[in-house]
């Protein structure tokens, strides 16, 4: 038997083989991305990511992280927790997920539409049917995919640039957790120093051998060093926890044993020659500018190539009427441009790539003025923290031994002894605030290095909705 498919019919089926081809070329990744976004955060921080789902991977994860916390915390332990463990930082992971789904969308045809009428009179009656499709949406798919692997290429990056920034902050937060704990330290020694001075005072002035002024400033001296004592315990806390939430971490897992003293300053600060050239090559917010710029000029490619040609559906329809044979033929839909010609789609598009690279050539400034004004941090705190503890610290301890040896010698007495130690608070005090500074005007340095500094924060802000649409 001979079957006759008319012409119409012949380019509609080879439209659909088309289009079917095109969308089985969009397909999801195995890793959804994370693996560039991992590769990315190892190269700058040291530490990879996980995106966990619910399920086995959240055991596994709380497992690395229980056995994580069962060791010392150093700064490499907390960023590598806080890099598994945060909610927050999880959240920006899944956007990868969306752009993901985005692209694979772009790849394939809109669905078509199909519509049925039927109408009757008398003893006729009439029926209608038609099938569309959106030729454009078709013929535009490549450009689409174009662009929206693009913005999936954007995420990646905006996710790294997370992730790095994140760990950053994680680092900072450390650092002042370690210095405010060893600060609150020092304050408990001090006001025990002072309770004893206090109480001594006081039983020489009931024994008449002291006067009721100098017991009066031993006694104040006590009081403030309780209050002091307050602050630096409640700063702790604080600091704490900062970094108990930048780690994600609640209920047992809170209890964090911290060292207790800063870490050691290295035997010599970094050379900075090369810093600028090394930010212009591995900042994320560089690199984050330049792909919205080059999304940005193929979205105004594709808005010019359908600037007049906006909407236009074409498909199979066919009408059958009670008594007559059916009428089989196709229907073409199309936009006219009378009021409407895309003359401001293509405007707008063209302001907001203006706009792109213009951002693109500011990140690009303000990186290198942030690399040189985080170095000059970074220098000038290795030498103030270096100067406190091979200068300052050094002479008040020789000058305590030698109040000590007047002490022994009976030369002097047990209260300008105590007087004398008093002195050194604000040394010590000074220098721990320096050994702090320094950790985290290094962190500071990395991060401006690596991209994860004010400018970046400032794109991510302006990152949303800038991109032109295809219409």
């Amino acid at each position: 038997m001979h079957i006759s498919i008319p012409p119409t019919r012949i380019r509609l089926l080879t439209l659909g083989v088309v289009a079917v081809l095109l969308a089985g070329c969009s397909t999801f990744s195995k890793d959804g991305g994370l693996d560039a976004v991992s590769a990315m955060t190892n190269a700058r921080t040291g530490q990879s990511v996980q995106f966990s789902r619910p399920g086995a991977e959240t055991a596994t994860v709380d497992g690395k992280v229980a056995q994580l916390l069962g060791k010392p915390l150093t700064a490499d332990t907390a960023v590598q927790v806080a890099l598994l463990n945060n909610k927050g930082l999880q959240a920006s992971l899944a956007q990868l997920g969306i752009a993901e789904a985005d692209l694979v969308q772009a790849g394939w045809m809109s669905n078509p539409s199909f519509s049925f009428g039927r109408m009757s009179g008398g003893h006729e009656v009439e029926i209608e049917r038609a099938i569309m499709f959106d030729i454009v949406g078709l013929l535009t798919i490549p450009v689409r995919s174009k662009i929206e692997g693009r913005r999936f290429e954007l995420a990646k990056l905006q996710a790294a640039s997370d992730a790095v920034r994140h760990a950053a902050e994680t680092r900072k937060a450390y650092f002042n957790a370690v210095a405010a704990q060893q600060t609150a330290l020092y304050s408990d020694q001090v006001r025990a120093s002072a309770e004893a001075s206090a109480e001594l005072a006081k039983r020489m002035a009931q024994a008449g051998n002291f006067s009721k002024l100098a017991q009066a400033r031993e006694q104040a001296f006590y009081a403030d060093a309780t209050a002091q004592l307050a602050r630096s315990r409640h700063n702790a806390t604080v600091a704490r926890e900062q970094l108990v939430r930048l780690m994600g971490l609640w209920g047992d897992n809170a209890a964090l044993t911290l060292p207790d003293r800063l870490p050691d300053l290295p035997a010599a600060p970094g050379i900075g020659s090369n810093s600028e050239a090394q930010a212009m090559e591995q900042r994320l917010d560089i690199q984050l500018a330049k792909r919205e710029a080059a999304m940005t000029a193929s979205a105004l490619g594709l808005s010019k190539a359908t600037r007049f040609i906006n909407v236009l559906h074409a498909g199979y329809t066919n009408s059958s009427t009670t008594d007559a044979p059916r009428e089989d033929g196709y229907e073409i839909e199309l936009e006219l441009p009378l009021f409407d010609w895309g003359g401001s789609r293509v405007a707008k598009a063209e302001a907001i790539y203006m706009q792109s690279v213009h951002r693109t050539a500011n990140a690009a400034i303000r990186a290198r003025s942030e690399v040189r004004e985080a170095y000059s941090a970074y220098r000038t705190s290795y030498d103030l923290a270096r100067h406190y503890r091979d200068e300052v610290v050094p002479l008040r301890k020789k000058i305590s031994d030698e109040m000590l040896l007047r002490y022994n010698g009976m030369l002097i007495g047990v209260f300008e002894l105590l007087a004398d130690a008093r002195a050194q608070i604000n040394s010590v005090n000074t220098s721990i605030e320096a050994q702090r500074d320094y950790w985290i005007a290094e962190t500071d340095l990395q991060a401006a290095i690596n991209g994860t500094g004010g400018a970046a924060m400032q794109m991510r802000a302006e990152a949303s909705g800038d991109a032109p649409q295809a219409h």
